[in-house]
């Protein structure tokens, strides 16, 4: 697996920081393909506005553009979004590890339910 430096992780969290552009890859999702303008259309912001969205998007390597024509289309590409997955793996592991040990532990140290204020 080719690993991702850290400039390039740097430009996916940025990207997917803010909510419009999380909104724009979700509509990708939804529909492969679809225009700049049929992008656009939901959201209440202009379409240059939009197009500065898309370019964080492209730069961050999220998105793809192909012109057809007149019509610029826009679809998901998968690679920087499965390198942040991966990272963000290792530290799923570590948590979830952690918080075991840390159940398994409340749970040797809790007193039993009926023993509480009884002497030993």
């Amino acid at each position: 697996m080719v690993k991702l430096s850290d400039a390039a992780l740097d430009r996916t969290f940025s990207a997917l920081a803010d909510p419009t552009r999380r909104a724009l890859l979700a509509r990708m999702e939804q529909a492969d393909g679809l225009s700049i303008s049929e992008l656009a259309r939901p959201f209440p912001v202009s379409l240059p506005a939009i197009m500065k969205h898309l370019d964080v998007l492209s730069d961050a390597g999220l998105i793809s553009r192909e012109k057809t024509g007149r019509t610029v289309a826009c679809r998901l590409t998968p690679g920087p979004m499965e390198e942040a997955m991966a990272w963000l793996a290792r530290y799923e592991r570590f948590w979830s590890e952690s918080l075991d040990r840390l159940a398994v532990l409340l749970d040797e140290t809790e007193t039993p339910p009926g023993k509480a204020g009884e002497e030993a």
